[in-house]
């Protein structure tokens, strides 16, 4: 995240390549080709190759999109989760005033 004066507030930076686009650019690496030839097609650099790796190192596109919707439900719970323990301390709070 960086500082954005002009927004008043956090915004988050763009990422430049999809995970899709990311799992085919390691496909490459992993067939053969040498890195530094990959980095030079796809501009980026040989570290975003290795971090990539370690990140995204054998997934499939369909393993990833099973990833991302497991991500997705596991945000929706943790916000259930979330208002259910918001109700529950008001609840409490209201049941221990005397009236």
């Amino acid at each position: 995240m960086r500082w954005s004066i002009q927004r008043g507030g956090f915004e988050m930076r763009k990422k430049r390549f999809t995970e899709e686009q990311i799992i085919k650019i390691l496909k490459a690496v992993e067939e053969g080709k040498p890195v530094a030839e990959v980095c030079r097609e796809h501009a980026v650099s040989e570290q975003s190759i290795y971090r990539w790796r370690s990140k995204y190192g054998g997934l499939q596109q369909s393993e990833l999109r099973k990833l991302r919707a497991l991500e997705e439900e596991n945000r929706r719970l943790k916000a259930l989760v979330a208002d259910q323990a918001l109700d529950n301390s008001l609840l409490k709070e209201l049941l221990s005033k005397k009236w």
